[in-house]
């Protein structure tokens, strides 16, 4: 393992002389900023006052989860009650800091593809919506990874039903506006749902963004906001992507029977939702750290989005005209992106093992292959919340000599690339970033280091 993947050191790596640990830092700079206890203080509201024998509930859901959970607990008054329940990924919860008691229940699920531990969760926390008066405050913990987490399927709709559509949904290439809009009207639970049952009780959602535009109702299928998107939405898109539906919700959706409720609904008055932590807000982070190095950077887009593969054959191209024409940028600098991009699973071969990695892994597959080995462009593409679709690494880099050490060791990254094996290919060259659960989630970051 390279030393990169230890914690960082105090002082800022040289990018000259030690590139893959500077980017690291970077990386690092972006993840710590969106950790929720420095944007959550001044989004807090007061809590019910003692007289009106108010309670404070606490529902969420999200990789982020369990850090959400632990800073609420440390800024809450510690004289005003507390409870409630959130889940969160598995091996996702931080550990707990010294005199911080915990008041919030946190349990563990699974994603990208739910389980049956989130669908308890997820009937638990619609439980405790239960008898909630106007005297009640509800503290909504929200962040990406939520819409697998929080799972509860309508009606006629089984845990396996979700389980395939969820798989189809990724393996499709759909963007996250798409997957959500169709998992919103097949839950009992998201697209403003859980928010409507608590009425009338007052609502405020504190929460991450991890999808391009910062959109609460696309953030974990907006359990907490009014939704926009109909069933007749939900119906084009799983047309336009071949997904199968059981017949009976076929039905439902063309009937119009599993709408979710809409802007201007009654049960969503007085409600708040407030943003503690977005993808550009870690963008600038990293590019502020670089800047103090005296190395120029910019900030191309915190929404990109496309098939993982392209839009890295784009920055290739971005980065070979800073490399070789000093345009449209000079040399040194690094340039930073963010977004949701999408992998579409390619058919195999009989025989052919399914391949294994994540967005920013493709993207680094299509990066390197259309770079070939550029000698001053060094890369970083890494998911924020430590972890490439469902692997063990956060991301990987992309080095002149990547292709290089790749044939060395037998490895064609366009064998790689028609199997979706981002994964096997970085792996055997030692270009894998792994960090672990960072406890936040802002989606994709990406770097590249032009000397």
């Amino acid at each position: 393992m390279h030393p990169e993947t230890q914690p960082a050191s105090p002082s800022l790596p040289d990018y000259r002389t030690h590139p893959r640990a500077f980017l690291k830092a970077l990386f690092d700079a972006a993840v710590h900023s969106a950790q929720p206890q420095h944007g959550m203080r001044r989004w807090l509201p007061q809590p019910p006052s003692r007289e009106s024998g108010g309670r404070t509930l606490v529902l969420g859901a999200g990789k982020a989860g369990g850090a959400m959970a632990q800073a609420l607990e440390a800024l809450w008054p510690q004289d005003a009650p507390l409870s409630g329940l959130v889940v969160t990924r598995y091996g996702h919860v931080p550990p707990r800091p010294a005199g911080v008691p915990q008041r919030i229940e946190v349990v563990e699920a699974a994603h990208p593809v739910p389980d049956a531990a989130g669908l308890a969760a997820a009937q638990r926390i619609l439980d405790l919506t239960q008898g909630l008066t106007e005297h009640d405050l509800v503290l909504c913990l929200i962040s990406g990874g939520g819409s697998s987490l929080l799972t509860l399927p309508c009606d006629g709709v089984t845990l396996e039903d979700k389980q395939r559509i969820n798989r189809a949904l990724l393996d499709s290439g759909a963007h996250i506006g798409e997957m959500n809009c169709v998992r919103k009207h097949l839950s009992r639970i998201k697209g403003g749902r859980l928010a409507a049952a608590c009425a009338p009780a007052r609502v405020v959602t504190l929460t991450i963004s991890d999808v391009p535009g910062d959109d609460p109702s696309v953030i974990a299928s907006g359990p907490t906001v009014p939704d926009t998107t109909t069933c007749a939405d939900a119906l084009a898109i799983l047309a336009r992507y071949g997904i199968e539906v059981p017949p009976a919700i076929r039905t439902a959706l063309e009937a119009g029977r599993l709408e979710t409720p809409k802007p201007g609904d009654a049960r969503f008055a007085g409600h708040a939702v407030h943003l503690i932590a977005t993808p550009q807000q870690a963008l600038e982070a990293a590019a502020a750290l670089a800047r103090s190095a005296g190395l120029p950077a910019h900030v191309l887009s915190d929404e990109m989005e496309g098939e993982s593969r392209e839009v890295g054959k784009v920055h290739a191209a971005l980065a070979r005209a800073v490399a070789r024409r000093g345009q449209p940028f000079a040399a040194p600098c690094v340039i930073l992106s963010g977004g949701e991009t999408t992998v579409t699973v390619r058919p195999r071969a009989p025989g052919v093992p399914r391949g294994r990695g994540g967005r920013a892994g493709e993207f680094c597959l299509g990066l390197a292959q259309a770079l070939q080995g550029e000698p001053a462009v060094w890369a970083l593409a890494a998911d924020t919340d430590g972890i490439d679709g469902s692997e063990d690494n956060a991301g990987a880099f992309v080095c002149p000599d990547t292709l290089v050490r790749a044939g060395a060791a037998g490895l064609r990254i366009d064998d790689h690339l028609a199997r979706n094996d981002a994964w096997g290919f970085f792996a055997g060259v030692d270009d894998l970033l792994v960090t672990g659960p960072t406890h936040t989630n802002v989606n994709d970051f990406r770097v590249l280091l032009i000397l």
